[in-house]
């Protein structure tokens, strides 16, 4: 059974992080915090991860909070892309 395009695209992670850097053109990088409590001793325990974005027009900047989309590999690294910018650095 075949999947329709919409199927599959709200399969497809989302994530909201800050813009770390944008030295790169068309690619962002972008912090994704996430804070859980530790299984044994639940202690807050708070994590980070990097991620590299595609941004095919250079709108982000450092600072700014944006929502990513997973997406088919771009390059190397890039495997997400902009879908929007929440807010901007101030």
């Amino acid at each position: 059974m075949a999947e329709t395009p919409q199927a599959s695209v709200a399969a497809r992670k989302t994530r909201t992080g800050v813009v770390v850097s944008d030295a790169r053109d068309k690619t962002i990088t972008v912090r994704i915090d996430s804070a859980r409590p530790h299984p044994v001793y639940g202690k807050t325990v708070r994590r980070s991860n990097k991620l590299h974005v595609h941004d095919e027009r250079n709108e982000a900047h450092v600072g700014d909070t944006v929502s990513i989309m997973e997406c088919r590999p771009l390059s190397a690294q890039k495997r997400w892309r902009l879908i929007e910018i929440t807010e901007r650095a101030k």
